[in-house]
């Protein structure tokens, strides 16, 4: 349904020396098939290309090599718009705020609607009770949790073949994982979405289909959670080792 095949990608090396190369290898020759219709979680170290993956599924990042296959058809060069109306939709780990624009005003472009039964309809399905929610103004007034909201249901409300999710517990409370990975998995199955989360948290990778662990901007292991712990176990490949507050630490696996 969706394949990469072959990606790479590289980015300026920045101030790594006057002896260093110019480019950095971020993503290394990676090809994998997402299926229509399941859960993937990507994991691993900070560093070693998640989050650059779904840039390039999505057209953020241009690639250096490799094609993006979407229904058999080669997107490698298309924009974003182009990949949204296709059907590929993202939610940022820090979503964006507008002043002066309201959450009606997003929904109803996401939505392709201004009618107000069928916004009240998208926003219950990711728990807003409120109407008057509608209204609130996309600033920096927002909690974490609103503006995850709010990002949430703009990206259901564009009902998405592919929906790509970047740390989606960024700036949330704990008690509010458990009902977002419900949401998400409901979402998969009632829509048959192709749904791809970027996650160190464990509430993710345990619900997964598939998870792919990626270190050195390669795929190092793909299963499983069961088949993936002795890696994620490995405190070499952690990198936060020195902000490390043990199993309560939902920036980690654990």
């Amino acid at each position: 349904m969706l394949e990469l095949k072959n990606l790479r990608f590289e980015a300026p090396a920045g101030d790594a020396g006057k002896d260093a190369p110019p480019l950095r290898m971020i993503i290394n020759d990676i090809s994998f098939t997402f299926e229509a219709g399941g859960f993937y979680a990507i994991t691993g170290p900070n560093g070693s290309g998640k989050t650059t993956i779904a840039k390039l599924i999505m057209g953020i990042n241009e690639l250096t090599a490799g094609k993006i296959i979407f229904d058999g058809q080669d997107i490698s060069q298309m924009t974003i718009n182009e990949r949204s109306r296709a059907g590929i939709v993202y939610g940022f780990q820090n979503p964006a705020r507008f002043k002066g624009t309201t959450f009606r005003d997003l929904l109803s472009i996401a939505a392709g609607t201004d009618d107000e039964n069928k916004l009240v309809k998208i926003i219950a399905r990711v728990g807003i009770c409120s109407l008057d929610f509608l209204d609130k103004p996309v600033d920096s007034k927002l909690s974490g949790g609103e503006i995850k909201k709010i990002e949430l249901a703009t990206v259901i409300a564009r009902n998405p073949r592919v929906a790509i999710y970047d740390e989606p517990d960024t700036g949330i409370d704990l008690w509010t994982i458990g009902p977002m990975v419900e949401l998400l998995k409901k979402e998969q199955k009632e829509h048959n979405t192709t749904t791809i989360v970027v996650s160190h948290n464990k509430a993710f990778l345990e619900v997964a289909d598939t998870l792919l662990l990626l270190k050195d901007g390669r795929i190092a292991y793909s299963g499983n959670l069961e088949g993936a712990m002795p890696m994620l176990e490995d405190l070499s490949l952690c990198t936060f080792s020195d902000v490390c507050e043990g199993e309560g630490n939902v920036r980690c696996y654990r």
